[in-house]
Order: structure tokens, then sequence, then C-alpha cells
């Protein structure tokens, strides 16, 4: 299959050379695409599902360019896609937003074409986020992100921006938190088996603690019953809202209902930060195949629900769990698999910075440079872990 989607690719680059003058705003995809070098691979791999896309209209094409297809397509990555052609009509949906964005001019999260349940299980279909700047930047799964290098391209559907990297599918929450390294939530969540809850609802919030934060009261986990850990676990999770960034930011001194049922959250924002009851965000915007997941800095206590960030502490003690004490390596660790890639966590440029709300320490709705993650993480290492 990727040899065939290669010479797909390949045998249509000779319409790459065509004069692009013409006014394209009255062309088809295929036909922009076909008067467009850079964006003749593309055009290979949407040959077997022209039919799809010419049905849509009023979109926003994020176009890999020849060197984001041939990176991917000669990848090992690449071949474990190719098999699967459910997975690559998933893909290419994924870089079809739905409205016709000429211009990003505010960080948003806008609807994708992929609406397939086996790939996103997201009211409206799955999320990317844009965040403007002097290149325009896209984010996806696994904190990957993609900019634009030729921007507003018309058509007579809508505009293509030409991207130079393939979008990350989402995966789910369980698979995303081992490549994070939160590995202390993935553990949690077997061990009170609410894995495949989290992992299968749709429209999830989930503020997941880091693994330094279950360890700063690991001592105290220790002893809780299964059921008394899955109600902790149960009150990071708001149901049936998938609060991005920019929902949070209107959303100063709310209280929120989670999961574990008469225990509501309050988001609060003081400076650039964000905070859930006494934690703060720390890596924001997290897109999963479900929803989003914000990572915090503290676990919370639905039997201390009123607790509040105290910015003047800089030592560790809990507000939520006054009494606890912390276990000398991190827990519910074990047996939970070891991320096989490092998300790199740096922050963006100065000029997408200013796009968003910022901090000396990183900021809470600052997203991460994640270029140097791979293909080996892109699509999630492939099929092997959409285990959806």
């Amino acid at each position: 299959m990727k040899t065939a989607i290669l010479a797909l690719a390949l045998a249509t680059a000779a319409f790459g050379q065509e004069d692009n003058s013409t006014n394209s705003s009255s062309m088809s995809l295929t036909a922009v695409l076909g008067a467009n070098p850079q964006l003749s691979s593309l055009l290979g791999l949407l040959q077997p599902y022209q039919q799809n896309f010419a049905s849509l209209n009023n979109i926003t094409l994020l176009a890999p360019n020849n060197d984001a297809i041939s990176q991917f397509l000669n990848s090992s990555t690449g071949a474990a896609v190719g098999t699967q052609p459910a997975l690559v009509q998933a893909i290419l949906n994924y870089h079809v937003l739905q409205g016709n964005y000429s211009n990003i001019t505010n960080t948003s999260f806008v609807p994708t074409e992929l609406r397939m349940g086996a790939y996103a299980n997201v009211t409206g279909g799955q999320r990317v986020m844009a965040l403007p700047g002097m290149n325009v930047t896209f984010f996806s799964g696994l904190l990957q992100n993609s900019s634009v290098v030729n921007a507003s391209i018309p058509f007579e559907s809508g505009t293509i921006h030409v991207i130079d990297r393939l979008l990350t599918i989402p995966q789910n929450i369980s698979a995303t938190g081992v490549a994070l390294n939160l590995t202390s939530a993935v553990g949690a969540l077997q061990n009170t088996s609410l894995t495949q809850a989290v992992d299968t609802t749709p429209d999830l919030t989930f503020f997941i603690p880091n693994n330094a934060a279950f360890q700063r009261i690991g001592g105290n986990l220790a002893n809780l019953s299964t059921a008394d850990l899955a109600g902790i676990l149960q009150y990071h999770v708001v149901p049936g809202q998938v609060l991005y960034s920019t929902n949070i930011t209107m959303m100063n001194g709310s209280s929120i209902g989670t999961l574990s049922q008469g225990n509501n959250l309050t988001l609060r924002i003081e400076g650039n930060d964000v905070y859930v009851n006494q934690a703060r965000v720390i890596t924001p915007n997290v897109l999963v195949r479900n929803g989003v997941v914000h990572v915090i800095d503290r676990v919370l206590n639905p039997m201390n629900s009123t607790a509040a960030p105290n910015t003047a502490d800089t030592s560790a003690t809990e507000q939520a769990f006054p009494s606890a004490s912390s276990a000398e390596t991190e827990p519910f660790t074990s047996g939970v698999a070891t991320p096989t890639s490092s998300v790199a966590t740096d922050a963006v440029s100065s000029a997408e910075a200013s796009a968003t709300a910022t901090s000396s320490e990183g900021g809470a709705w600052r997203p991460m440079e994640t270029g140097a993650m791979g293909m080996a993480a892109l699509f999630g290492g492939a099929a092997a872990v959409f285990n959806m």
C-alpha cells in the first residue's frame, strides 16, 4: 500500500509544472493542487478520495507540502498507515477545517472534517488549535506543531494553507498520557478500571496531575481504597464539556461539575496562570480523541474542593492534602508502558507567544514546540497505537 501511495504521488508530480498564474478562486481543489508544484504529492494522495472532497464546500485545507509528505511516506510509520485506507482517509479529513479561514487572526480551536467514530469522539468534529503569528501554527495531537509556509491560496470551495508537517491525529487519553510521561495517572486509571471509560466517553475535559504531583502525596495514596482513588480521579474529569483555553479564560471564578458527583471544581486566573482549585495548569490544550487534557501540578481532592492557589507559596505545601507525605518513587507506574519518545516543551517563538497569554515561567496557555518528537510519534506510532 505504501508503494501504491508513493506511486500515485509521483505520478501526479508532472501536474505540478503547470502555470499557476491563473486566478485560482474559480478553480477546483484538484486543479489548484495540480497548478502548485509544492503540492503535487498531496494531489496524488487525494486521488482515491476525490469524490469525498468534491462534495465539501466552505472549507480550509491544511495542505502538507511535498517535503512533509515525502518524510511521512519514507518512514516506517508511513508504511504502517498506508496499509489502512480508512486511516489514510481519517488523516486527510483531519487536514480539512470546517469553514473558510483565509486569515487566522485569533487563537482558536477549529473543528475539522474528522468525524469518524474510530478516530474522533468530539461533538462537531475533532479540533486543531490555530495560533496566529508571523507564521500561523497549527497544533494537533501529541502537541505536534505544523507551520504555514504558504498562506491563503483560494479555490472554488475555500482556502488552502500550505504546511510543513502533517497533522497528528489525537490519540485516546491513556495513550496520550503515556506519550507525555503522565504514567502515574495512567497507572491509577488502570488500577481503578477507569481506563476504558475515560478513553471512550465523548466530550471530556481531563485535568491530569503530573508524576511529581502524585509522588508528592504518594504516602497517602498508598493507603487509599480502590473506590477512594477512583473518586479522586473522577474529580479531575469534567463530563460533557470540552474546555479549551479559549473557553477557560472566560470562566474566571466559575464552578464546574465533575464525574465525582456533588463535587465541583473552581477555575481561577491569577496573572497569566490558570488554576483548577489549588493546582496550576502547566501544559494546556493537549488534544485527545474525545476532548482535551490540561496537565496540572497538584492532585485535586474532592474532599477539599475549597482549596485555592497560594501564589506566594513557593514550597511544596499541599493545600488540598495538608497532612500528605511523599513517596520515594512515582506511584502507580509499575506495569505502565515507558514513553518511547520525549515530548519537547520548548516555548513558542516570541512572535507566536505574543498571540497568547504567557508568563516568565512558561505561561499556562503557552503551547509547546514539539517538532523534535519526530516521525515515530506521528499518528501515534501508526495503527498499533490506535487502540481506541
